[in-house]
C-alpha cells in the first residue's frame, strides 16, 4: 500500500483538482488480482481496483500508479453521473479517461516521455475500435483470467477444466437462446 500512497500524495502535490475528484468519487483504492487489467472501477464496491502485479512490479513508476488511479476515478466520476461502460460508448468513454489521465500528466515535472506514450496509447485506440466490442472484451478477460490463474500457481488441469466449463455454459446459452427464438411464434 505504501506505492498506492506515495501515488496519492503524488496527485496531491501536483494535481490537486484531481486529487479532490479521486477523493470525492472513490470511496476506496484497493489492491488484487485483476485478471487482464492493471486496474478497473469496481461500482459495487465504489473502488479502484489495482492489479497487484502493476503495483509491485519494479518497472511500474509512481507516476503510472497514479495516472491510473485518475483513469479509474474518472470511470467512477461518469457512472456517478449515469454514464456506462455499454459496447456502443465504450470507446469514447475511455477516450474520455485518458484525456483526464493525460491532464494529470501534463501537471507532473519531466512528464514529456509519459505524455508521448499515453498519446500513442490513445491513437492505437482510436484506429482499433473493435478492441471495445463486448466479444474482444470477453476473449482479453478469458486470456487475463488465464494469466492470473497461473499467477495464482492453480495447476493447468484446473485451467482447463474451467476454461472447458466456460465454453461449455457459452454454447448452452447459445442453444438456449436458439431455442428460445425457434419456439416462438413467426
Amino acid at each position: 500500500m505504501q506505492r498506492v500512497d506515495d501515488a496519492l500524495r503524488l496527485i496531491k502535490q501536483h494535481a490537486p483538482l484531481h486529487y479532490s475528484r479521486v477523493i470525492h468519487d472513490l470511496q476506496r483504492v484497493l489492491i488484487d488480482v485483476v485478471p487482464g487489467a492493471i486496474g478497473s472501477y469496481q461500482p459495487s464496491l465504489n473502488a479502484c481496483v489495482l492489479d497487484e502485479r502493476f503495483v509491485l512490479s519494479e518497472t511500474t513508476a509512481l507516476e503510472d500508479i497514479a495516472s491510473t488511479i485518475v483513469h479509474e476515478a474518472t470511470h467512477a466520476r461518469l457512472q456517478h453521473r449515469g454514464i456506462g461502460y455499454d459496447e456502443a460508448i465504450r470507446a469514447r468513454v475511455e477516450a474520455i479517461c485518458m484525456r483526464r489521465e493525460m491532464n494529470f500528466l501534463s501537471k507532473l515535472p519531466n512528464s514529456q516521455s509519459l505524455l508521448a506514450e499515453m498519446a500513442r496509447k490513445m491513437e492505437w485506440y482510436a484506429g482499433n475500435q473493435e478492441w471495445f466490442s463486448d466479444a474482444n472484451q470477453k476473449q482479453h478477460h478469458r486470456e487475463g483470467s488465464v494469466r492470473t490463474l497461473r499467477y495464482l500457481g492453480a495447476p493447468e488441469w484446473l485451467i482447463a477444466t474451467l476454461l472447458n466449463v466456460l465454453a461449455l455454459a457459452s454454447i448452452a446459452g447459445r442453444f438456449r437462446r436458439l431455442i428460445g427464438r425457434s419456439s416462438q411464434p413467426g
